[in-house]
């Protein structure tokens, strides 16, 4: 069979199928599986019973709805005829953000309205469009090659609690670690530069945060009497901050930077090639200069560089007027966007140690961390994320350029439990809206992730042989 025949192939049987996914998409849309809503619990269960009926359709010969102590998740599973072909696991998430028509929506925002080549509607973007792109995806893929199972062991494992925080998803992976055995997991809940440019997301930043108490007086006292003689907890939270970055916008805490993965210049240079306009990315901010460390582009601070934020500070007085007093106390809340080659719990531990060392005498404080992501990045020239390139650059017709996440996300707790390298393969845009009124997704952009996973599957298991296999 030669290489335009598949093509060819997977195109018409993408565009015969067209009208059939695209109205079982708006079903699914349809249903308001809302898991920050407690009304909306029977909705997130018949969202999950819904996919899993459709993936049963689609040819997966396993699907489970497996229940957590919050919203369900579905987990289906298509093993290929080849016992030696690569294992693949496809993350996304079926629960959505809240959405009604107050606020500012179009249209009803669980009534999907198709207009101008989009489809509106609560979750077309973020994330069942991106999900259920695999359901047509695998179809095609079979359809070119004749095959009747697909060319990897392919799993999905779709979540119900992401927009909640995935509070129970760890938990979840670390229980059902041997089923979800992967040689690589794909994330489906990511987007592409834009509609012109597209993009292989490579890696996410992780996360740590806390919360810091000082307490000074037992209560608040007189300034007059007692300010300039005693220590000021609000003066030594200030203090804090004050140290936490150096004049080059670089973290002082010691140990912060140890192990980090570095950009190389070719990295850089990748970087360097995307249509970034600064003025509308702060725009977008809502800022009115750009700022960080020294020496490093927007895109690099951003995507690539770990930092320290404050993200609250208090104590004392806020009221109106003056109150001269010494407050018995003062807070910080703190988070550390952390890199490849960072390890949370050492960037706690050196956190913990430099506050320490920092908070004078007659000040007693407590700090206390939430739980933490590690980062995920995956090497340019790994051979799954060279396959993840190549199906979208024969889907799109162009070369496909890389970009990293600065947020973070469940994707690193699948790295962690299962040992094995993240890709990710999203096709939505920043003007999707993603969390916003009127959100929808792209059709055209929508079908070139259907054709991309029809490509992507077979380029895997023709070039990639894992270790394990």
């Amino acid at each position: 069979m030669s290489e335009t025949q598949p093509d060819s192939v997977v195109r018409t049987y993408i565009d015969t199928h067209r009208t059939a996914f695209l109205d079982d998409l708006a079903e699914w849309l349809r249903i308001p599986s809302v898991s920050a809503q407690p009304e909306h619990a029977g909705d997130v269960r018949r969202s999950a019973e819904w996919l899993a009926a459709k993936l049963k359709e689609t040819g997966f010969p396993v699907t489970e709805i497996w229940p957590t102590p919050g919203a369900p998740a579905v987990f289906a599973e298509w093993p290929s005829e080849d016992p030696s072909a690569p294992t693949v696991l496809v993350y996304g998430h079926h629960d959505v953000q809240p959405a009604a028509l107050a606020d500012g929506w179009h249209t009803e925002p669980f009534e999907p309205v198709v207009r101008d080549g989009r489809m509106y509607g609560r979750g077309a973007a973020d994330d069942k469009g991106q999900v259920f792109f695999h359901t047509l995806g695998v179809r095609a893929h079979l359809a070119a090659t004749g095959a009747a199972a697909p060319a990897v062991h392919l799993k999905l494992l779709i979540e119900g609690e992401e927009e909640s925080g995935s509070p129970n998803f760890r938990a979840l992976v670390e229980e059902r670690a041997e089923r979800l055995a992967a040689d690589v997991v794909i994330v489906s809940d990511t987007g592409m530069w834009s509609e012109t440019t597209p993009t292989v997301c490579t890696g996410m930043r992780g996360v740590a945060d806390c919360e810091i108490d000082f307490h000074g007086p037992d209560q608040d006292i007189h300034s007059g009497a007692f300010g300039g003689a005693v220590p000021n907890p609000a003066t030594a939270a200030a203090r804090l901050v004050a140290a936490l970055h150096d004049e080059d916008g670089r973290v002082t805490i010691p140990g912060f930077y140890d192990g980090i993965a570095e950009l190389s210049d070719a990295e850089r240079a990748l970087i360097a090639e995307l249509p970034f306009d600064e003025a509308e990315w702060l725009r977008t901010a809502k800022s009115h200069a750009a700022a960080g460390e020294a020496g490093y582009s927007t895109l690099e601070r951003v995507w690539a560089r770990p930092t320290a934020e404050v993200n609250g500070i208090g104590g004392g007085y806020q009221g109106p007027g003056g109150k001269t007093i010494v407050p018995a106390s003062a807070h910080l809340k703190l988070s550390f966007r952390l890199v490849s080659g960072q390890e949370p719990y050492e960037v706690e531990a050196a956190v913990r140690d430099w506050v320490a060392a920092r908070v004078p005498a007659g000040i007693r404080h407590s700090i206390v961390f939430g739980a933490p992501t590690r980062p995920c990045l995956t090497p340019l020239d790994h051979p799954a994320l060279q396959s993840v390139v190549r199906a979208m650059g024969r889907a799109f017709g162009q070369r496909v350029r890389f970009t990293r996440e600065g947020g973070s996300g469940p994707a690193a707790d699948l790295q962690d439990v299962l040992e094995a390298p993240v890709l990710f393969l999203g096709i939505s845009v920043p003007s999707d809206g993603w969390h916003s009124p009127n959100e929808k997704v792209e059709l055209d952009l929508l079908l070139k992730g259907v054709e991309t996973t029809a490509y992507l599957w077979g380029d895997l298991a023709e070039h990639w042989k894992p270790a394990t296999a």
